[in-house]
């Protein structure tokens, strides 16, 4: 590696060392991930399977969405489907003394 006498140089070359040393960060990053990636298809192809057949089996199916099971008793627009975090009308109605029937829909 050589030697910078980073003390020598001036505010706009320190920028621009900066500028070139962030780009041939991410070239490399780039060329790493690259070379990753054609060992794992090589891989892959040496056992009978294609890199996306084997990285598509990491993926989860998307969560089908859920019909609202309760609704703000004053605003129809604010809908809670039971899953997850409580919402704050939620919380507030039952602490208001409303009953869990008076939110549910149907």
């Amino acid at each position: 590696m050589p030697d910078i006498n980073l003390e020598a140089l001036s505010l706009k070359d320190l920028q621009q060392l900066q500028k070139d040393i962030a780009k041939a960060i991410s070239t490399y990053e780039d060329r790493q991930k690259a070379e990753a990636r054609a060992a794992l298809e090589s891989l892959a192809k040496e056992m009978g399977y294609s890199f996306a057949e084997l990285a598509a089996l990491d993926v989860k199916p998307a969560r089908a969405p859920v019909a609202p099971k309760y609704r703000h008793p004053e605003n129809a627009g604010l809908t809670w489907s039971g899953r997850g975090r409580k919402p704050q009308w939620y919380v507030e109605a039952l602490t208001a003394g409303m009953a869990i029937e008076d939110l549910t829909i149907g």
